[in-house]
């Protein structure tokens, strides 16, 4: 039941690829989730009752979309979106092909951490801007994105540590990565070694990549 280091050292190669495919997918994702929901977010935001771009219809079916995906577990998600995974990338199986069911699921998740972070601007800050004649990109692009920037970025990170997890669940399915090591080596062959690598390379991630993220949150907040 013990660690095995000289069989750690054979597995090197394998733990590095798998390293850097985990990387590759969950850059991807984190990617396409920021760009697609960040203007998700803010638009589930102004189109509120009360505000400037205020829209029931687009609020209510943009609301209806991002829940309805986040209410899917990720495994089933995974296997739903085969069909478009497929004709996307050309295939179901490797990082690349698991890189879409990561930015499926992480848009509407970083959507919802925007909305929530823009909903905690006081709304004296947004009337005294179209009061000074600011038009809605102004105001968005001025205020809203400069006064909630800490929490997006908190939600950056938090949604690259979802991804994380997702991407290890994504190697059950062959999509690669330390979950795909960590299922064929450790699991299947009941290599202890392997697993304790694997859990510990995403324990040692994941902590980095919060304290990083934390540490670049504090530095542009300037509240």
């Amino acid at each position: 039941m013990g660690i095995d280091f000289n069989h750690l050292l054979e597995l090197l190669p394998d733990i590095n690829t798998a390293f850097f495919q985990t990387i590759y997918m969950i850059a991807i994702s984190l990617l396409i989730a920021v760009v697609i929901g960040l203007p998700v977010g803010i638009l589930l935001y102004v189109t509120d009752k009360g505000l400037f771009l205020e829209n029931k219809v687009v609020q209510n079916v943009l609301g209806f979309v991002v829940n309805l995906i986040r209410s899917i577990p990720f495994i089933i998600l995974l296997v739903a979106l085969i069909p478009i995974t497929n004709f996307i990338v050309g295939t179901t199986i490797g990082p690349t092909a698991a890189s879409v069911s990561l930015s499926v699921a992480a848009i509407p998740f970083f959507a919802r951490i925007v909305e929530t972070a823009l909903r905690e601007i006081d709304r004296g800050v947004i009337e005294a801007a179209i009061a000074a004649g600011a038009t809605p990109w102004m105001i968005i692009k001025d205020v809203l994105l400069l006064e909630a920037r800490s929490g997006i970025i908190s939600g950056v990170t938090l949604t690259l540590i979802s991804l994380i997890g997702f991407s290890a669940m994504a190697g059950t399915v062959g999509g690669g990565g330390i979950g795909d090591l960590a299922i064929r080596f450790g699991y299947y062959r009941y290599d202890n070694t392997i697993m304790f690598a694997t859990v510990l390379i995403l324990i040692i991630l994941v902590q980095v990549i919060q304290l990083l993220g934390d540490y670049i949150a504090k530095v542009v907040d300037k509240r």
